[in-house]
């Protein structure tokens, strides 16, 4: 009998879902609002509404379905299947995903972290083929990352490895809603390069995207940054310039730590391209161990919005076969 898995990727917004072959070959994807304001009972909902349009729209029944997996933000366990906590979803606390698919489905269900799942898709299909040290980044509200080390994905005690968005860069910088203050992530995200350009507008600079947004800051987005880059902007080049150097001083720290063969920037941010990631390299080589920086490649992801259901097939067929 032919054999299929799912791949699911839960965001704040939109499920993206994917029904793959056996040997992950993509059948069919689609996205559908999350609705996540409605509380995690009606989430759960959207996701087998999700599986029933994938298994209705491609005639696979689910008994040929043999696992799937979910990327799920936020902190959890995956051996219990539990999301302990997910800053994108209001009402949502230890809600026990495995437990509440089981009801509905006889395959077995796997959780993992959004970023994580990610780094499955990229390590095994996009631009981190072949690689056994690697390292995965994702720039987009927040910082998040994902590790190989050896050919294995690290997680840590609690499940929570490779937080670099963490990682103290200021003493007393912007607060964190981690509780601390100064985290890279608070810098370096989207989010963060428009803090600091409207930070330096306050200041009293100036920029083509006032214009554009009848200077109403609050109406900046990062993407704004990239295009008046593009035509030669001072303050955007600038900011760009400040954002890349400060993540090259972060992903030193990593390539010095774990030594990678390559680091993938992936999320919204990624679509800055070289325009960040020239300054991250050149940064990244001035500071790090020559032989470390010698030796890793800093590259943009492959997959774009694909990369996390894909990457939960994976995870769920990884698992499933032990």
């Amino acid at each position: 009998m032919t054999t299929y898995l799912i791949g699911i990727d839960l965001g704040g917004t939109n499920i993206k879902a994917g029904i793959y072959s056996g040997d992950l070959k993509e059948i069919l994807e689609i996205s559908i609002p999350t609705e996540a304001s409605q509380g995690s009972s009606h989430v759960l909902f959207r996701i087998r509404e999700a599986i029933r349009i994938l298994t209705l729209e491609t005639n696979i029944s689910l008994d040929k379905i043999i696992g799937m997996g979910i990327g799920i933000p936020g902190l959890l366990d995956p051996v219990e299947g539990l999301s302990i906590f997910s800053p994108n979803f209001p009402n949502w606390d230890h809600v026990h995903i495995v437990n509440e698919m089981k009801d509905y489905y006889d395959f077995p269900v796997v959780i993992d972290n959004d970023v994580r799942v990610n780094l499955y898709g990229e390590w095994l299909h996009g631009a981190g083929r072949g690689y056994n040290n690697l390292m995965l980044i994702t720039l987009g509200t927040g910082l998040g990352s994902g590790i190989v080390n050896e050919g294995k994905v690290l997680y840590g005690t609690s499940y929570s490895a490779g937080e670099i968005g963490h990682m103290n860069m200021y003493r007393n910088g912007r607060p964190c809603k981690c509780g601390s203050s100064g985290c890279l992530g608070r810098y370096v995200s989207a989010i963060g390069m428009v803090n600091t350009f409207k930070e330096k507008l306050r200041e009293g600079r100036t920029s083509i995207i006032q214009e554009w947004v009848n200077d109403d800051i609050e109406a900046i987005q990062a993407v704004m940054i990239s295009e008046a880059y593009d035509l030669g902007d001072h303050l955007a080049i600038e900011v760009m310039h400040d954002t890349g150097n400060l993540l090259g001083f972060g992903l030193s720290n990593v390539v010095n730590m774990l030594n990678p063969e390559v680091i993938i920037v992936g999320g919204g941010m990624a679509a800055a391209g070289d325009r960040l990631l020239n300054t991250v390299r050149e940064t990244v080589n001035k500071h790090s161990l020559k032989l470390s920086s010698s030796k890793c490649r800093i590259v943009q992801a492959e997959l774009g919005n694909r990369a996390g259901t894909i990457g939960a097939a994976s995870y769920a067929k990884g698992k499933i076969q032990g």
